[in-house]
């Protein structure tokens, strides 16, 4: 017995021993592999920066180590984000070492008002008079082609297939799954047009939603439309034709028609920018160059602007890297505008919205902002209805033209499961309380008509503070937010058109407003939320972050269908937001 239980000891404590020296031989080997994706990069003289549109772009560059580890290779690949793509154009532009920029278009989607982002972008970068060249070897969506039209020629391989269909938003109706389940889903709306309870509600479309969906869909892809009319010279009804017919699908069609300029491999391409530059060409990647000095001629200034990303669904409390904490951004807020560094805060929306009290949180920082420094906002794919709400009291707002927007709206989704419970499973409940209400909401039985009308009071409540904080930050009556509201989601130039923007335009325009608002002539950025120390970030993605990462790299474009159907369990209670049903194609 006793040598059992040595022998038994010893095992455990060799487990536990070899398990501490793992952890810490990875730690180091994670942290050297962080370390030396930050440090400065050799550019050859005669380099090709690579844009490549088929991976997952973010509003912001990842610091967090797992985003992109390969735990098959133990490779860490940083990513880039929209920010650093556009800061890399521009900083490309000016540097003598970068020749040119290939894009490497592949299957990602990221979101057509983050497409006009790095279209505008790459049109900037041009002006330079240096080359854009687009490269597709297997698929290039309508996303990719719309953005590679800027480019000085169009290759694909002889194999490549082009998508340019038009645009189709897809709407998921879960009715009848909840029906066989035996789950009832009570709602409590405020708004016409508050599509975002119609997949718990019906199996189609209200002749409203329908009517929306369909007007923001046409805006946006004839704004497409015209933007491929004017690189490609090819009327508008041509190329409404050609989607009609899936003329693409054959490549040498495609050809034939001047959608694209060429068919070529790898090593022809290369060969062709060889020839461009006048001797053999290095390529060097975005993560890669937004590590690289290049010095300027003028001195970026005295100013300084903070700029803070919000992406992701709003959530009470401190959130995490994937949404928007109503608690902890507005204590962000909070620390820059009591800070006396910054002339003036930037803040990037890409968010449906969320929850209503969180919106008003953050609401009411960016007011306080606003009082004391220009408070410009840049809106990317959405910013709607919580999103806008928080955007609201800004001194100025900015979207692309296929943003989505407004969605001035709120509900309230009260899911119970007594059917499923008692019909599916068997098991029965009962509540004993000291008062008639001190179990509600539950998810053991239907609503009474006396809940039913508080919440209702409350989410009529929430949605004339909704109207009223953007009647006051947009100087616009109430009786106008009213009628334009009711959860309406606008695209980019309706929503300019209704005076719930002030301008067309992208981060770098929003930046430019903040300074001329701030009346200070060059200036530096600070980033926020503040990246934390690689250790720091290491020892959290040990959670379930890794998860979350890997499941992005395996699904692509895919994992925001998995997002969606995760955050159908935080959806109880008086929301603010978008459907997030909708995928714009």
């Amino acid at each position: 017995m006793k040598n059992f239980l040595k022998y038994t000891l010893a095992t455990i404590t060799g487990i536990i021993i070899s398990g501490i020296l793992f952890t810490v031989i990875m730690l180091f080997g994670l942290g050297a592999m962080v370390a030396s994706s930050t440090k400065q990069v050799a550019i050859d003289k005669n380099s090709v920066l690579v844009l490549n549109t088929g991976a997952m772009i973010p509003e912001r560059g990842s610091e967090d180590p797992f985003s992109s580890f390969d735990p098959v290779d133990f490779t860490f690949k940083p990513s880039a984000g929209l920010n650093d793509i556009i800061k890399n154009l521009d900083k490309a532009a000016s540097d003598d070492r970068i020749k040119g920029v290939l894009i490497e278009n592949g299957p990602m989607a990221n979101g057509l008002a983050k497409a006009e982002e790095i279209r505008e972008a790459l049109l900037k970068f041009k002006e330079s008079g240096k080359f854009v060249i687009s490269y597709t070897e297997y698929y290039m969506t309508q996303e990719s082609y719309y953005i590679s039209t800027v480019a000085d020629k169009i290759y694909l391989s002889p194999v490549a297939i082009l998508e340019f269909k038009g645009l189709s938003s897809d709407i998921m109706f879960y009715t009848r799954a909840l029906e066989k389940l035996g789950i009832e889903v009570q709602v409590i709306r405020h708004g016409r047009f508050k599509g975002a309870v119609e997949p718990f509600t019906s199996t189609t479309l209200s002749p409203e939603n329908r009517s929306q969906i369909e007007r923001f869909t046409s805006g946006i892809w004839n704004n497409i439309l015209s933007g491929i009319s004017v690189m490609r010279g090819i009327p508008v009804d041509e190329l409404n034709r050609v989607a009609d017919g899936l003329l693409t699908t054959s490549i040498e069609k495609a050809l034939e028609l001047k959608m694209v300029d060429g068919l070529m491999y790898r090593d022809q391409i290369k060969q062709e920018i060889d020839t461009i530059t006048g001797s053999k060409s290095s390529y060097v990647s975005m993560t890669k160059y937004k590590n690289v000095h290049v010095a300027r001629e003028t001195t970026p200034g005295d100013g300084k602007i903070a700029l803070l990303f919000a992406e992701g669904t709003i959530v009470m409390g401190k959130g995490n890297i994937s949404n928007i904490g109503g608690t902890y951004y507005a204590s962000v807020i909070r620390e820059i505008r009591e800070s006396d560094k910054y002339d003036a805060l930037v803040i990037r929306i890409n968010s449906p919205g969320g929850n209503a009290m969180a919106s008003d949180l953050i609401w009411r920082e960016v007011e306080l902002a606003a009082k004391k420094m220009p408070v410009v906002v840049s809106m990317s794919n959405y910013a709607a209805s919580g999103g806008y709400y928080f955007a609201a009291p800004a001194t100025s707002i900015f979207a692309h033209t296929s943003t989505l927007t407004g969605s001035i709206g709120v509900f309230g989704l009260f899911p119970q499961g007594k059917g499923l419970l008692e019909n599916k499973l068997g098991v029965t409940t009962e509540s004993v309380k000291t008062n008639r209400y001190s179990d509600s909401p539950s998810v053991f039985r239907p609503m009474d008509p006396g809940e039913d009308l508080v919440f209702q009071q409350n989410v009529d409540h929430t949605y004339n503070e909704f109207v009223s904080r953007v009647s006051e930050g947009r100087g616009i009556s109430e009786a106008e937010v009213d009628l334009m509201g009711e959860g309406h989601v606008f695209f980019g130039t309706d929503a300019l058109d209704n005076g719930l923007i002030d301008r067309i335009g992208g981060l770098a325009d929003a930046l430019d407003e903040a300074a001329s608002l701030a009346e200070i002539s060059g200036y530096t950025i600070s980033e926020y939320p503040v990246v934390e120390d690689a250790y720091t970030r290491i020892l959290k993605s040990l959670g379930g972050e890794i998860r979350s990462s890997f499941i992005e790299k395996e699904l692509g474009s895919d994992a925001m269908i998995y997002s969606d159907l995760k955050e159908i369990r935080s959806l109880s209670g008086i929301q603010a937001r978008l459907p997030f049903f909708i995928s714009i194609r």
